[in-house]
């Protein structure tokens, strides 16, 4: 199993200001986000719509990109977790992947000492 694991996070754009917060509270030292466009399973549909969409609608959403040590994954699982639920449609989804290295490119270093 690899030493570091990178979690990405797909979530509605109004949290995040919370994430960062609670992220930073647990010890996490590094996110990039991003914009973009998606739709789940509910293909776009909106909590308030009563039937569901035929063709995808793509939403904004933002992707949370993380790097952290395998054995901090839990944690920031469970962070997010309780910072995005609401019980509605959009609270957002939650990948782990595995990490080969991280190279800090100015000073070499690599692995932990990267992050």
């Amino acid at each position: 199993m690899s030493e570091l694991s990178k979690i990405e996070i797909i979530t509605g754009m109004s949290k995040l200001s919370k994430l960062k917060t609670a992220l930073s509270k647990i010890g996490v030292r590094g996110i990039t986000v991003m914009q973009v466009l998606g739709c789940g399973v509910e293909k776009g549909t909106q909590e308030y719509e009563v039937d569901e969409n035929e063709i995808m609608e793509l939403l904004p959403k933002q992707q949370i990109n993380i790097v952290v040590e395998t054995s901090k994954v839990d944690k920031v699982i469970e962070t997010v977790k309780q910072e995005l639920y609401t019980g509605h449609i959009g609270d957002g989804k939650i990948f782990v992947y595995g990490i080969d290295n991280v190279v800090r490119v100015r000073t070499g270093e690599e692995g932990n000492d990267a992050l």
